[in-house]
């Protein structure tokens, strides 16, 4: 028998503020953190702006040793999940220990130790790398370092489908504890790609933004780059009522698709059957749902693409819904934007609060949809989704629902 899921924790890291509370104030004040690109001298990419995270000491969180042998995407990983368990109110034992997933999703996994390691190889002529490198880039070792940090032995992986790649890591771990396989579940996914290497490939694809991200307007001009990670707990909803844990929102339908079109161009029908996919998973009538954290990435194509999906989808019903773009805050997150957007979603479904679409300057009639500009909204919302949607045409969509 499938179990009701609850979401009952939460971890984040992000350009708009690091752990959950920083998060939530400049999430629903629409504040921006998209600013001057620091990671790299001045000059090296011609875009001069990202969201970074700002104010991240690594020894505020490990020792030094243990630092050193962490990328920065790991560093994120490993702070969101602490975060999240703590959150939570959870205490492990060795049963709960072996009955845990965890299961996170990175695009680029250790860009940063990658990238270093050639530079030293190719420009500075070193012969030899760092022994730890490949432990260092691998893509699952935040997923690994969570599993040592508490002992848990159950399945642990991880998910690299570009964009995609939290949403897809938080849906299969939703469906493992939905369907009795493991008792809890830590998912989300983290992304650090602030190195030259990779920003010189982003600028080489001319769809970042010469200025900020304004997702849905007339006159946005790409995507802006983002780091951090997001973490969720994930156990069945009588358990958490159990233990009288705090119940932010039920994870309640989960949906994937591929477009098989283009490898950077999205379709609409493809994007349409993820967000169908997640509506029929969670037994629900698209009439029923409220509000949408769209993928927004504020490029030529996604933007009018992902609102033809949503017309497609929702029919008269799409001038009904709340549709905004968290990225216009903290940035394009790539493997975790999905983690970060999902805390996003979770926290307008507890708050009844559906947060802005930053940067808001002119309606793009490409772009038809209430897309609640620049001010967080109060609604009526009882279901939501959050949409992913990856180069690759790899879709993911989350579906969250209310507690009553």
């Amino acid at each position: 028998m499938a179990r009701r899921v609850a979401v009952t924790g939460m971890g984040i890291v992000s350009a708009i503020g690091n752990g959950i509370e920083a998060f939530r104030e400049s999430l629903f004040a629409g504040r921006s953190g998209i600013g001057p690109l620091t990671a790299v001298g001045e000059g090296v990419v011609k875009f001069p702006n990202a969201a970074e995270v700002r104010g991240f000491d690594p020894l505020a969180h490990f020792e030094e040793r243990l630092a050193a042998m962490l990328d920065r995407f790991t560093q994120f990983a490993l702070v969101t999940a602490r975060e999240a368990v703590r959150d939570s109110g959870l205490e492990f034992d060795e049963a709960l220990r072996q009955r845990t997933a965890i299961v996170t999703g990175s695009c680029v996994g250790g860009q940063t130790t990658e990238d270093l390691g050639f530079r030293d190889y190719y420009a500075q002529g070193q012969s030899r790398f760092h022994p730890l490198t490949i432990p260092k880039t691998m893509a699952n070792a935040g997923a690994s370092y969570i599993s040592m940090e508490f002992g848990i032995t159950g399945p642990a992986w991880t998910v690299s489908t570009a964009c995609s790649s939290a949403n897809h890591a938080i849906g299969q771990a939703f469906w493992m504890v939905r369907n009795g396989q493991t008792d809890l579940a830590i998912a989300g996914g983290s992304e650090a790609p602030f190195s030259p290497g990779l920003l010189k490939a982003w600028e080489a694809l001319r769809v970042v933004s010469p200025d900020t991200c304004r997702p849905f307007c007339r006159d946005r001009k790409g995507m802006i780059l983002g780091e951090g990670a997001g973490a969720l707990i994930l156990e069945p909803l009588d358990a958490a009522r159990a233990r009288g844990a705090r119940i932010y929102a039920e994870l309640v339908g989960f949906g994937m698709s591929a477009d098989a079109h283009h490898i950077t161009q999205p379709s609409a029908a493809g994007c349409a059957r993820a967000m169908a996919e997640a509506i029929r998973d969670a037994g629900a009538a698209a009439e029923a749902f409220q509000y949408i954290n769209a993928h927004g990435t504020g490029t030529a194509a996604n933007d009018p693409t992902e609102t033809e999906a949503i017309r497609l989808l929702f029919a008269g019903h799409a001038d009904r819904l709340a549709v905004s773009s968290t990225k216009s805050m903290h940035g394009h997150a790539l493997g975790a934007a999905g983690a970060l957007e999902a805390v996003a979603t979770v926290m307008a479904v507890a708050a009844q609060t559906a947060p802005p679409t930053a940067n808001f300057t002119e309606p793009d009639p490409a772009c038809d949809l209430d897309v609640v500009p620049n001010r967080s909204r109060t609604l009526d919302i009882e279901f939501a989704l959050s949409n992913s949607f990856a180069f690759g045409g790899l879709n993911a969509v989350l579906a969250f629902r209310r507690i009553a």
